[in-house]
């Protein structure tokens, strides 16, 4: 073998071995720090001024989605669903008869950056009645509503806590 392969040879075993070093160093990294929450909207925004925005464009929605008659609203049924602790403390999501999905994934209507949170953890939707239902989609840690951890689909009382790891969400009028 001449003195050129083996040179070629090493140089490109040592480029494999640093390629290698550096994915390690990224997985224990991600481990470490866990998986990075982006914003949803173009730019970043404060907490304060996220919250202005969504309570500011939370009410239009809810005023055109009662007259047309698609969801039945009692009087008195809740409209939407306040994270009342956690790291998302103040986060108001209108509720217009859809499905509520809550997790860490991307794709969640509201997404948990919470160590005790599964990616695809519960969800939040309504029944034929108009009652609004809380169930656990196969979490490690559970979803708790009012301190009783759910193993089925349970209806949601107004008020009433539900838990998934540090983040607290009720439903509210």
């Amino acid at each position: 073998m001449s003195e050129l392969t083996l040179t070629v040879m090493r140089l490109g075993f040592l480029a494999v071995l640093w390629l290698f070093v550096i994915v390690a160093v990224q997985v224990i990294r991600s481990d470490l720090f866990g998986t990075r929450v982006t914003q949803r909207g173009s730019r970043r925004e404060s907490g304060r001024q996220q919250q202005a925005a969504r309570q500011a464009a939370a009410p239009p929605p809810q005023r055109q989605q009662q007259p047309s008659g698609g969801g039945r609203q009692r009087r008195g049924a809740p409209s939407k669903l306040v994270v009342s602790e956690g790291t998302l403390t103040g986060t108001t999501v209108a509720l217009q008869g859809q499905t509520v999905t809550l997790g860490r994934a991307h794709d969640s209507t509201i997404v948990l950056d919470d160590d005790y949170a599964s990616s695809r953890h519960a969800r939040i939707y309504p029944d034929r009645d108009g009652q609004w239902i809380v169930e656990d989609l196969g979490s490690t840690n559970g979803t708790y509503l009012d301190r009783t951890r759910l193993t089925t689909p349970t209806p949601i009382p107004l008020g009433a806590p539900i838990r998934i790891g540090k983040t607290v969400i009720e439903l509210r009028k």
